[in-house]
């Protein structure tokens, strides 16, 4: 007997997912190619074998825990779709607040900013494809995330954007901008969370920054002045218990107006300082 688009959602059992039912129906519509908002318009239209078999093989490595993102290769962030591989980090919707924040710190002005250890180039173009007078660099130490956020700019067309191999500050020797901002590794390395969930399949390099989670973030605020305009921002994602410390660290390092801003759930996720 054909599978039917309800058969084929009541097939999906993936009890270690957070969101099961969201999860199918993702995969469903894509293995169809149509919206999810088609699969509750036409449950009993039937499906070929082809995207039948497809679909369940999409399940199946969801079931090991593979992330959504990585099994369809794509995963939005702001108002864009952008390409993403396991080499680098899922852009998670927390981390859209450091756009927000950026956003209204400064306006339309033409302005520079810098996205140090950009991964997908999720920031980067973002901060690129709404204030489209801006400069935007986008740095990450790792090439093959280089080249993934250079494919996403490219077919986002978004010629404000570049992108470059370096291990955070190496490659930018005189270069200076109005903005800086990161989604740095942050977890303890003996945090339990890294052997859980869809955290597992990862790159532990974009996750992990020593024993208490803070080597990335001292890094960059040390260097960040020697790269900032006077008067340019430095903003900085952190764990949801960091807050103080990374305060901490902007106040010792010099930056004034430091403070903190609070995700959707309320917890403080991004800190940040404007340098002297």
């Amino acid at each position: 007997m054909p599978w039917t688009i309800a058969g084929l959602l009541a097939a999906a059992q993936l009890p270690d997912s957070p969101s099961p039912r969201l999860d199918a129906e993702w995969l469903l519509a894509h293995a169809l190619g149509k919206p999810t908002s088609y699969l509750r318009a036409w449950p009993e239209r039937e499906v070929t074998a082809a995207i039948a078999e497809r679909y369940l093989a999409w399940l199946d490595r969801r079931r090991q825990g593979e992330p959504v993102a990585y099994i369809l290769g794509f995963q939005g962030f702001w108002s864009l779709e952008l390409e993403v591989a396991p080499q680098t980090l899922i852009p998670r919707p927390e981390t859209e607040l450091l756009v927000e924040v950026a956003l209204s710190l400064r306006s339309d002005e033409a302005g520079s900013a810098l996205d140090l250890g950009t991964g997908t180039g999720a920031i980067a173009l973002a901060l690129a494809h709404e204030r489209p007078s801006w400069q935007v660099v986008g740095v990450d130490r790792i090439e093959a995330a280089v080249a993934l956020a250079e494919r996403n700019r490219q077919r986002l067309g978004l010629g404000n954007a570049r992108f470059m191999l370096s291990d955070w500050f190496s490659a930018l020797a005189g270069e200076r901008f109005t903005m800086m901002l990161s989604n740095p590794p942050y977890i303890a390395e003996d945090d339990p969370h890294l052997r859980r969930g869809d955290v597992r399949f990862e790159p532990l390099s974009a996750l992990v920054a020593g024993a208490d989670g803070l080597d990335d973030l001292r890094t960059i605020v040390t260097l960040a002045p020697r790269h900032l305009h006077p008067g340019g921002w430095l903003l900085l994602e952190h764990g949801y218990d960091q807050a103080s410390a990374v305060r901490a660290l902007l106040c010792d390092g010099g930056f004034e107006a430091v403070e903190s801003r609070v995700d959707l759930a309320g917890h403080p996720r991004v800190s940040l300082g404007r340098c002297r």
